[in-house]
């Protein structure tokens, strides 16, 4: 079960109490190496299928008939549900239903989230545009925008320069803009908004995109014993090795626990929140999508209409 991850805020700022990391290398180390295979995704709601392939390229097992296209859906659903349903009533929007045949109709698909004929945009005057045809996802992008200046809720730290970098939980921008990063969109809103809120939901969008076109990044196996695999929040890290068919180490670095880490994004995020602005904790940590259940501390955290009176 997991622990929550729990904010609360007064004057001097927010404070952050960490949930307890799962204690999975506890419970597979030791069994036989297919057991463990069976077990791995089983033990995650959330990328079982980026937990799997990750386990198996590491160690250098086969994969499932079909395990990149599961991979897929798995991080398309995951978008298609922040979008769609968590995301809107933050946003004083209705949620909607998934779209149907999201799992096998990317035509169809493609118009629910950006418009029949319509992709995302390349640069900050198309986006104004877009946001203007009010089709697909841009009633939920528009309201986003609209809700943060230039420079709150920012987080400017270094993208992974190299593959170990994603197997140390250290303080990088491990997330779904860092796949993104260079696209020339991301690169305006940057400049002019900062690496905030609009900066995520587009890099978001621009995931769906790359789902919808097959363009995800390929799992990696940057040395033996290691994996790298795309995930909905960012890069997954895996590090395992065997011995006479038996499990004998197992470490992983996952997105949430470089969002999590001392100095990381969520602490320079929450940093960088107005206290006028505190009552929209909620939505923030639904863009960053910390991959835990978070808990409020409502007695020192202001509701939204005392944030913006």
């Amino acid at each position: 079960m997991f622990s929550p991850l729990t904010l609360s805020a007064d004057t001097a700022g927010f404070s952050i109490a960490l949930p307890e990391p799962l204690p999975v290398a506890r419970f597979l180390i030791g069994k036989p190496v297919e057991e463990a295979a069976a077990l791995m995704p089983r033990l995650f709601n959330l990328c079982a299928m980026a937990q799997d392939m990750a386990f198996r390229v590491a160690l250098d097992l086969p994969l499932a008939p079909g395990a990149q296209r599961r991979l897929t859906l798995d991080i398309l659903r995951e978008h298609l549900i922040r979008f769609f349903v968590m995301l809107p009533p933050l946003l004083d929007l209705k949620p909607r239903a998934l779209p149907k045949g999201w799992d096998h109709d990317p035509k169809a698909l493609r118009c629910e989230v950006f418009g029949c004929g319509l992709s995302v945009p390349e640069s900050l005057r198309d986006l104004k545009r877009w946001l203007a045809r009010d089709e697909g996802l841009a009633p939920v992008i528009a309201a986003l925008g609209a809700r943060f200046l230039p420079g709150e809720a920012t987080a400017h730290l270094p993208l992974p320069s190299e593959a170990g970098d994603f197997f140390r939980p250290v303080a990088i921008e491990n997330s779904l803009a860092t796949r993104h990063h260079a696209h020339p969109l991301m690169q305006e809103i940057a400049l002019k908004f900062g690496h905030g809120p609009l900066w995520r939901a587009v890099a978001r969008l621009l995931d769906l995109e790359a789902c919808f076109e097959g363009r995800l990044p390929k799992p990696d196996r940057p040395g033996p014993g290691r994996a790298l695999v795309p995930a909905a929040r960012g890069t997954y890290a895996l590090r395992a090795a065997a011995k006479a068919g038996v499990l004998t180490r197992l470490e992983r670095v996952t997105p949430t626990d470089h969002l999590l880490a001392e100095g990381g994004v969520l602490r320079r995020t929450l940093d960088t929140l107005p206290m006028v602005r505190h009552g929209e904790v909620q939505l923030v940590t639904a863009l960053l999508d910390p991959c835990v259940p978070v808990s409020l501390s409502p007695t020192r955290i202001l509701p939204r209409e005392a944030a913006h009176a």
